[in-house]
């Protein structure tokens, strides 16, 4: 068996997430059903982390092994004339055995993509979430700044249903930008906990429309609970742009 390294981009609006579920359209099980077809074997495709139902991906990592060898290029364009066309693996290459997709990731990055404006082209609509009130982007980049770094996100997760040891991450990276009528939320950090991403964008997006002020923040992290304060933002908006190693 050699094992493969695979960049992935999908679009998640038709999917009940990455994970492969009983009876459920999922992108984990698409890919495992394109290499069953190539192979004629079971074949067990591992992503570096899971996304939900809604949620998109521009750069997903994941690893899979596959019996006997077939040159890059010609695994690509097999696989890609099956995969249905919403699903792209857009890089792939040799790994050594030991390599595994989520073991082996340093840090990921998720970017939340607003259009702020009157109108939302309609060809954005799977992948832009709408709000029409002006934003406060320098509220909303103050509010980011008390987010960054190494915090207790307990306030800013979803109950996953199951444990979870630590709800303590390194957040290395929250910015907002804004790009014509674009706004757009990156955050970066080793590791995610369920709907933090999404926990986050509704939050600023809060501070954003003026309900809550930049420092309210601070006070959020400190009370390690969640609360109705904190809003989970549609998942349309949310791409899992890039996974980092080493």
């Amino acid at each position: 068996m050699q094992r493969y390294k695979l960049l992935i981009a999908y679009d998640g609006f038709g999917y009940s997430g990455w994970q492969v579920q009983p009876g459920m359209k999922t992108i984990q099980g698409e890919l495992e059903k394109c290499f069953h077809r190539l192979t004629g074997e079971a074949i067990k495709v591992h992503g570096s982390g899971r996304t939900d139902q809604g949620v998109h991906a521009a750069g997903q990592t994941a690893h899979v092994d596959l019996p006997g060898y077939l040159p890059e290029r010609k695994i690509i364009q097999a696989a890609n004339a099956i995969l249905p066309p919403d699903i792209r693996i857009l890089k792939i290459r040799r790994a050594s055995d030991s390599f595994h997709a989520r073991r082996d990731a340093s840090a990921k990055e998720y970017r939340y993509f607003i259009w702020n404006g009157p109108v939302l082209p309609p060809l954005l609509c799977r992948y832009r979430i709408h709000i029409r009130q002006p934003l406060d982007i320098s509220g909303m980049q103050a509010a980011a700044a008390h987010l960054t770094g190494r915090h207790d996100f307990a306030a800013f997760t979803a109950n996953p249903r199951r444990t979870v040891e630590s709800t303590v991450r390194n957040l290395s990276r929250l910015t907002v930008q804004r790009r014509g009528r674009e706004v757009v939320i990156a955050a970066r950090s080793d590791g995610f906990l369920y709907r933090m991403v999404r926990s986050l964008a509704g939050f600023l997006i809060r501070v954003g429309m003026g309900d809550l002020p930049p420092p309210e923040a601070k006070k959020i992290l400190n009370q390690k609970q969640r609360t109705a304060v904190v809003p989970t933002a549609l998942p349309q908006g949310l791409f899992l742009w890039r996974v980092y190693y080493g």
